[in-house]
């Protein structure tokens, strides 16, 4: 398999290999990883996580943790069937991460870094544009001209990507198909930014008691309370009724739980 993608160079693999196959990439290429940290103003970070091995596993892991940790989804109804709908559009989001990972200079010591924000999301890798493009011609047709030829093939072998150098043509109609605003990019020398603005979305409003509003309010406060700290502070309701709402309001999409019982929060996804 090595043969035919041509990742040998004589007798020696190609770093290509490494970063695609090897399961720690980073014991011979340092900065191989992809790290994704979720901000609530640009000096401070709330959480982040780190994910290592292969570049395809990268890839996977982080499009998971988007999506289900450091996205929220808003909820909408259409007849009985409910639908979560990502702020920005998942294929839009899954091609800026790949580009990002195919065309990372390498040998730059930097991981591909995105960065979440309540408003926005920013992809930024290490890389270089070909001589004498900008960014107008990243915008506009052009040819296919990866960073690193030898990853873009394998990725284009896999199915994960075209050849044709239209990534970007497809994070813009992705976009305008859902009415979010078209991806920015920036380029600064030693990197490029990718930068999607949030759509906002209009939930399905349902009728919640007061009992309900009141424990989501709490619980944007504190959202590691127990469920006996919501009874001690939640005025008319017990435990049985703390349960019971904890799990409608989840079902209905307003609450979910992150994490285990000892270590875990609450997450509101609700505005009064």
């Amino acid at each position: 398999l090595l043969e035919k993608l041509h990742l040998f160079d004589g007798n020696y693999l190609k770093r290509a290999a490494i970063l695609l196959f090897h399961p720690d990439p980073e014991k011979y290429i340092t900065g191989a990883y992809l790290k994704i940290g979720y901000f609530k103003t640009d000096s401070e970070l709330l959480f982040q996580d780190e994910l290592h091995g292969s570049l395809f596993l990268q890839i996977k892991q982080g499009m998971d943790l988007l999506t289900t940790k450091y996205l929220k989804s808003a909820i909408k109804y259409e007849g009985l069937q409910r639908i979560d709908e990502l702020p920005i559009p998942e294929s839009a989001l899954r091609e800026a991460v790949l580009n990002a990972v195919i065309h990372k200079f390498y040998g730059g010591y930097t991981p591909v870094q995105i960065s979440v924000y309540d408003d926005k999301l920013m992809i930024w890798n290490a890389g270089f544009l070909p001589t004498d493009w900008t960014i107008e011609t990243l915008l506009h047709k052009h040819g296919s001209h990866p960073f690193n030829p030898d990853i873009a093939n394998v990725f284009f072998r896999a199915g994960e990507i075209e050849a044709w150098g239209r990534g970007i043509e497809h994070m813009v109609s992705a976009c305008k198909e859902c009415g979010c605003k078209e991806p920015e990019w920036k380029y600064d020398g030693s990197g490029l930014w990718t930068i999607f603005k949030y759509k906002t979305i209009q939930k399905t409003i349902q009728n919640l008691t007061a009992a309900q509003k009141s424990i989501l309010n709490y619980l944007k406060l504190y959202p590691k309370a127990t469920q006996r700290d919501l009874v001690e502070n939640i005025e008319n309701i017990g435990l049985g009724g703390i349960k019971y709402n904890l799990a409608r309001l989840q079902q209905i999409g307003y609450l979910k739980r992150i994490g285990g019982k000892k270590n875990g929060y609450w997450e509101v996804r609700y505005n009064d």
